[in-house]
């Protein structure tokens, strides 16, 4: 019988695989020191039980599907990645016998794997991944893509051999939100280019793409109702640039595209503060009914809608009216930092009103950690992005209403904000929040990161990313990764599994697929990345 390896005993067996040695044990053939050891994947498992024999993708390998709409598009999608770099043919049928098998709500403990989570079984007759949901068949195959060489992720045949280490993974999500956010409104990013973004967090099963679509410098979604708001109002950008902005159609694509890949996009417009772009758009958003020039500049806290005005809530129904029926996702962001331009009891009164916009288009409310210092409707998530030494008195607010029933999503910007520099040398990102290097991006538990919030009220963690000095595609990989996988960790990975000198080593071994896939990355030097 194999022996059952706990989460705490999978950090052992990790250092022992970083120092060459197979996790099948001395007697193991060359082909099996060849295959990626089964828990040397970020995130990591929940469980693994490595031994026996690996398996052997061929040219007589097929793709095995259950008969359904869904698992034959991950089956094609998993296809679309092995084809170009493997060379075979690999067809997707639902007849045969071996290969590798995607099976969906079927097999041996499937429905004790929620939504999110799969069962991978390797061999020497084949592979198969069981999840009760696509979502957990999907995050299965992201894990297979990581037993394979890093070269599996190349657009050209390579020589292989392609192995997947025999054994066993069963593996859950610690928390059900697992998110990155991407500002588009300090710099305008393309469809394209956010789709790229996406293929990126999908393969460390992030499921949460939150898009910061209106802040001062610009306004990024078309609005019917609305119109200068993108076309005037989303001209510009930090520095001066031509901005740009989502036509409908366009965000429908980002959308779909999301969903493909098992994210849900969280659209957010920030607001009563940061909405320079809106109230330049439109002169009667304006308490004194003069519209200010549009700003390039990336200062904070200098602009406020006018919470007095009737026309400020027709504003705020129309565009979460819009925007609610683009967006098929549970949340609507409504931001709520930063608004130093209004008065306490303006930002309460505004908060009072627009939460329940949210919810009569029937989105559930996601504020910033500032929506405590209001009342957080009955089921809203608050996002923490405070620091380790942020006041008690505004920590122990947050903790008040976690205990109260709000929902918590973790992004102390001190350790997860992406837009932070590595180290003072860093030619990209900001150091108000300090330098974030890789270990302190990891080294931090999102369950006891605010003492006396609720377990139960941590509800995952979200990995920022603000684009003040962030302007093209390569400049998003740079900055998110290596740190973007440990935030997908900590959001995945039970707790027993977090340690750092582990983590580096199955980090590490990320550098060369990375390299495959074309993103430009950061070596730390607290990272033992391969040798060139």
């Amino acid at each position: 019988m194999t022996q059952h390896r706990t989460p705490r005993l999978l950090g052992t067996l990790l250092l022992v695989a970083a120092a060459g040695f197979s996790l099948a044990g001395a007697e193991a053939s060359a082909a099996d020191r060849t295959a990626t050891p089964l828990g040397r994947v970020v995130p990591a498992p929940a469980s693994v039980d490595a031994g026996g024999s690996p398996y052997r993708i061929t040219d007589a390998t097929r793709i095995r599907v259950d008969d359904s709409p869904e698992t034959r598009r991950v089956g094609a999608y998993l296809a679309g990645i092995l084809r170009p770099s493997t060379g075979f043919s690999l067809p997707v049928t639902s007849q045969g016998t071996g290969g590798i098998r995607l099976r969906l709500g079927a097999g041996s403990g499937a429905g004790s794997l929620g939504a999110e989570g799969y069962r991978l079984d390797s061999g020497r007759d084949g592979v198969t991944i069981t999840a009760g949901k696509a979502a957990g068949l999907f995050h299965g195959v992201q894990t297979l893509r990581q037993l394979l060489p890093a070269a599996v992720e190349r657009n050209s045949v390579q020589p292989g051999p392609w192995l997947v280490a025999g054994g066993t993974i069963k593996d859950t999500p610690r928390y059900g939100y697992r998110g990155a956010m991407l500002d588009v409104s300090r710099h305008f990013f393309t469809v394209a280019q956010v789709k790229r973004y996406i293929d990126e967090l999908a393969l460390y099963k992030v499921n949460k793409l939150h898009l910061h679509l209106g802040d001062d410098q610009g306004w990024r979604i078309a609005i019917d109702s609305w119109p200068r708001l993108a076309t005037y109002g989303g001209s510009t950008q930090v520095g001066g640039g031509a901005g740009g902005f989502y036509t409908k159609a366009d965000y429908r694509e980002i959308v779909r595209y999301a969903a493909s890949r098992y994210l849900e996009v969280v659209p957010e417009i920030d607001m009563p503060g940061h909405t320079n772009a809106a109230l330049a758009s439109y002169a009667k958003l304006n308490c004194d009914g003069t519209a200010p020039p549009l700003y390039t500049g990336t200062d904070v806290g200098f602009s406020s809608l006018c919470v007095a005005k009737p026309v400020t809530y027709d504003f705020v129904d129309d565009v979460v009216r819009e925007l609610a029926a683009l967006t098929p996702g549970k949340y609507l962001h409504i931001g709520g930092d930063e608004a130093h331009s209004t008065s306490h009891a303006d930002y309460v009164t505004f908060m009072d009103k627009v939460q329940p916009v949210v919810a009569k288009y029937g989105k559930t409310v996601i504020g910033w950690h500032q929506l405590t210092g209001a009342t957080p409707a009955k089921g809203a998530l608050a996002q923490y992005w405070g620091l380790d030494d942020t006041s008690a008195a505004e920590k122990a607010q947050v903790v008040k209403a976690a205990q109260s029933g709000t929902g918590l999503v973790l992004s102390p910007a001190d350790r997860v904000y992406l837009d932070m520099k590595y180290t003072a040398d860093t030619p990209l990102g900001q150091d108000w929040a300090g330098l974030v290097e890789v270990k302190r991006a990891y080294d931090w538990d999102p369950g006891t990161y605010l003492p006396g919030a609720p377990g139960s009220a941590i509800r995952g963690v979200e990995a920022p990313l603000w684009t003040e000095t962030v302007v093209t595609g390569a400049d998003i990989d740079y900055m998110a990764f290596p740190r973007l996988p440990g935030a997908a960790e900590l959001g995945w990975s039970p707790a027993s599994t977090h340690d750092w000198d582990t983590y580096k080593v199955r980090l590490a071994a990320q550098g060369p697929r990375w390299e495959a896939l074309g993103i430009g990355y950061y070596r730390s030097p607290q990272v033992p990345w391969p040798s060139a």
